[in-house]
């Protein structure tokens, strides 16, 4: 069974409304949910999540919102964070990975804290039973992926393309993706561009997807109430799911 990543930005359009989400997710063929934390400058995102992080943004969002959103999704849905570091830094990195752990979190992902810097964190997200969630790109050497993923947990992010998220541009991912496999037995999931149209080739020699971009773009239709809204992003969830399994 091929996995389903889905990442949402947290807060937007209100704190509740990402719950209410995040479980229809999770019962609809999500596997793992991504919180992701707004951010000002979301260098490694398209127009569509840059915008509802900066609505989020405006609309007041804290981390403490992140924290209690956390509390009563992760006892039921796989949940990781992702964010920009500064974000995390702010929050005296050291001590969240301990609250992350004691809410029940079970990772981050963290675009741009580079391999060799997150090493630094590699003992204290250990003994938080956290995972840290590894990038390669099509860019990368065979000698930078092996360094990359021979001690990668959880799931490895697979770039599918050098550039933002949410398009749907067409690469063949197999040597990029039997250069991976060479050396890790970890699950590779593919990421970037990922939506209904695209999941079934995307998936194809992976071991699941990650969609974002797909989601968001329902959550920005503003003539959409927020059952109207949980209800699409839910049907779409079921319809990746399987569609990345037949």
């Amino acid at each position: 069974m091929k996995n389903l990543v889905a990442y949402i930005t947290s807060g937007y359009p209100e704190k509740s409304f990402t719950i209410d989400l995040a479980l229809a997710l999770g019962e609809n063929g999500v596997d793992t949910l991504e919180l992701g934390i707004p951010f000002s400058d979301p260098v490694a995102d398209g127009p569509l999540i840059e915008k509802a992080n900066h609505k989020a943004l405006e609309g007041g969002f804290k981390f403490s919102h992140l924290r209690e959103i956390t509390k009563e999704v992760a006892p039921k849905v796989d949940t990781l964070w992702m964010g920009y570091f500064n974000s995390f830094y702010q929050q005296n990195f050291t001590q969240l990975l301990k609250d992350a752990n004691a809410l029940g979190l079970n990772g981050f992902i963290i675009p741009d804290l580079p391999h060799e810097e997150a090493l630094a964190y590699k003992k204290d997200f250990a003994q938080n039973n956290l995972a840290n969630i590894s990038f390669v790109a099509p860019t990368d050497s065979k000698e930078r992926i092996k360094e990359v993923v021979s001690a990668a947990e959880k799931f490895i992010y697979m770039v599918a393309y050098t550039g933002i998220t949410g398009s749907g541009k067409a690469e063949d991912l197999q040597p990029f993706l039997a250069d991976i496999k060479e050396f890790t037995q970890t699950p590779v999931y593919v990421g970037f561009g990922v939506n209904e149209k695209t999941a079934r080739t995307k998936v194809k020699g992976a071991d699941g997807v990650i969609v974002g971009s797909a989601f968001i773009d329902i959550l920005l239709q503003e003539q959409l109430s927020y059952s109207e809204k949980i209800s699409r992003c839910a049907s779409l969830a079921s319809k990746i799911k399987e569609q990345i399994n037949s």
